[in-house]
């Protein structure tokens, strides 16, 4: 139950003055500065490639200003949990509850079963303030994508949710010794969650991103800048935090990208930027970045930061459904606008009449608690009808479950021969020799896209010239040079390569894997490999990029995209990467799509059957179907035979 008073004992000494909460214009126009990155990132404006740190930015400010809130009320001496909460309740709940049945009709409308059923289930967890860890649970690697998910916004959202449950109760208690020992106590804490957060980066990407405990010393920074200091920084050295604090944050937008370990270490440089602004600006003090950050049109989208970060997500998300594909040149800008608009008329009209408590006597509070346990409980029932239907399937009649995709990947041995995650050692090895019989061995490795292979050579065993061993891991591209924070196992499986290749014979060696994704820098690295393998005596063939579609192809089916007379369809597709190519000289190299595509124009569906399991991997008929048209290990007559056939 929430108490409705907690009045702290006096402080044993003298206290420095209650911080004023005067209005920080500048603080305004960093609220600007981190959700406009944020949009731009999202929309898919080029250039700002690290906008993600925006949500960081955030997190600073959030930490100052309830701080400094809770700061103020305890020394005027009516600081109380249920204040706190009603302030925070009149915050975030009016948008919360508005972006949730705003996305809930929009997924009925446009979400096949499989991913309205995710949808509901991210609703339940928003719901319960645990959107964050919905989203860590279930950030799979075949798990919705993550650019289709209405609500993945939502766990920055919980992350503070969740802070709110702690510091209204602790930070108090810490005052009631003094303003020192409270101090004190957050930044033990501050650098005991960054020290948390940088042993996960490489160990536990995921709870590092999403979960509290690894993101609490973001807002702690800010909540140690809401504490009043006697040391007035000169007007030199202000202006100098100043710009060397809005430096560091646009350094981390223009350079960082999604290979950037993070949050870890590489969040510091946003959240001491931000923190630098912050503090800079103090005590009423004016700096040229703080002019500019206190223009009227930054402090205005800074007024409208909340609401905007709220809407602008869903718009991206149903954008692409509706275009079924990226949006690109205008479709962009229309976007951006998008969001403005309804940021602005969500902030007019929804946000700010529900955030102030009337005026005149205390209020009784238990009809807000009562109306707000209330909706988040028929929030959570709707999210939760969601989940019990599995997505309201007869919206989309005859369109397969998304349980048939899984069914289909199980033929690629996951856990034995194709690692999701976990170490070398748990590579099945002879058990992964997928077909026999052949004398001479050759090794498929790659990532997923590598293993989409192995149902296709099953099935055409007897056509092979080599016996296959699969040494495939996902979202671990067959480079020796590749590092990566979502995958910590991948580099220790790619570097016993060469220790699988003598063990077992390999003559041969197949490299396959989604290359568009690899920064031009890791790419790069790819002649390196080949002639690392070539020393070992062994020769390589490497297959370039097969289609990748911007949507599921379940989604372009029940569409209609691309429909013809012939049952076939076919849809917009990305082109494949001419640099594979050129990197791959001296190596066999193959190009899957003159079997697929037709200019820009690929197959994903022939005579009523799917060759696409999802954006790209290939069903067990696609598989099939490349394998015959262009596997390097084909025998010729066999592959002659079968083009004959077709």
């Amino acid at each position: 139950m929430i108490p409705t008073r907690t009045t702290p004992a006096p402080a044993p000494c003298p206290q420095p003055p209650a911080p004023a909460l005067a209005y920080r214009p500048d603080i305004d126009g960093l609220r600007a500065l981190a959700v406009l990155v944020v949009l731009v990132f999202h929309a898919g404006v080029p250039g700002p490639s690290g906008g993600f740190v925006g949500v960081d930015v955030f997190f600073v400010i959030s930490g100052t200003v309830i701080t400094r809130g809770i700061l103020a009320d305890v020394a005027a001496g009516r600081f109380s949990v249920a204040r706190f909460y009603e302030r925070r309740i009149r915050r975030i709940l009016p948008m919360l509850v508005a972006t949730i049945l705003a996305t809930y009709a929009l997924a009925l409308a446009f979400l096949l079963p499989t991913a309205l059923d995710d949808y509901a289930r991210s609703v339940v967890a928003a719901a319960a303030f645990s959107a964050n860890v919905f989203f860590w649970k279930s950030a799979g690697y075949f798990d919705v994508e993550a650019q289709t998910r209405p609500l993945l916004h939502l766990w920055s959202l919980s992350v503070e949710e969740q802070y709110y449950l702690v510091i209204p109760v602790a930070l108090p208690l810490l005052l009631a010794r003094s303003r020192r020992v409270a101090a004190a106590g957050l930044l033990v804490a501050l650098l005991a969650s960054l020290t948390l957060s940088v042993a996960l980066t490489g160990t536990a990407p995921g709870a590092n991103f999403y979960l509290l405990p690894t993101r609490a010393w973001e807002l702690l920074v800010g909540a140690l800048l809401a504490f009043p200091s006697r040391w007035a920084a000169p007007r030199p050295l202000r202006e100098a935090m100043a710009a060397g604090g809005l430096g560091l944050i646009l350094v981390a937008v223009f350079t960082y990208d999604e290979t950037t370990p993070f949050p870890g270490l590489a969040a510091l440089p946003p959240c001491l930027g931000a923190g630098l602004i912050i503090a800079a600006g103090g005590g009423g003090a004016q700096t040229l970045a703080g002019r500019l950050l206190s223009a009227p049109p930054c402090t205005g989208i800074g007024r409208l930061s909340y609401a905007l970060y709220m809407v602008h997500w869903p718009v991206v998300v149903f954008t692409r459904y509706a275009l079924l594909r990226e949006p690109a040149g205008w479709e962009v800008a229309g976007i951006l606008a998008a969001c403005l608009a309804l940021a602005y008329a969500a902030w007019r009209w929804i946000e700010t009449p529900l955030r102030h408590p009337p005026r005149g006597p205390a209020a009784d509070r238990r009809p807000l608690f009562a109306a707000t346990a209330a909706l988040l409980a028929g929030l959570g029932g709707l999210g939760l009808a969601g989940v019990l239907t599995h997505g309201y399937p007869s919206r989309f009649p005859g369109v397969h479950p998304g349980a048939l995709a899984a069914l289909e990947r199980e033929g690629w041995k996951g856990g034995r021969c194709f690692l999701e995650n976990g170490r070398f050692s748990d590579w099945a090895g002879p058990a992964c020799l997928i077909t026999a019989g052949q004398r001479d061995t050759a090794l498929l490795w790659g990532d997923s896209y590598a293993a989409h292979y192995v149902p296709g050579l099953e099935q055409n065993a007897p056509a092979l010239s080599h016996a296959i061993l699969q040494y495939t891991f996902a979202g671990c591209p067959p480079l020796l040079a590749y590092r990566s924070r979502a995958k910590p196992g991948c580099r220790d499986f790619n570097a016993h390569v060469f220790d699988v290749i003598r063990a077992h014979g390999v003559g041969r060696v197949v490299l396959a894997a989604r290359w568009d994704l690899l920064p031009a820098r890791t790419l790069a690295s790819l002649p390196d490999t080949l002639a690392r393998l070539a020393a070992l005596g062994v020769s390589v063939s490497v297959i370039g990029p097969s289609p990748l579609f911007a949507f599921d192809v379940a989604v372009l089916s029940a569409r209609g995209a691309g429909a013809r007379a012939d049952g076939s369809a076919a849809w917009f597709a990305h082109p494949g990467d001419p640099a594979i190519r050129r990197l791959a000289a001296g190596a066999d190299f193959i190009d899957p799509l003159p079997t697929f595509c037709d200019g820009a124009l690929c197959r994903y569906r022939t005579e009523g059957t799917d060759l696409f399991l999802d954006t790209g991997h290939l069903s067990r008929a696609g598989s099939a179907l490349a394998v015959r048209a262009y596997f390097p290990l084909l025998r010729h007559g066999a592959a002659s035979a079968e083009a004959a056939g077709r």
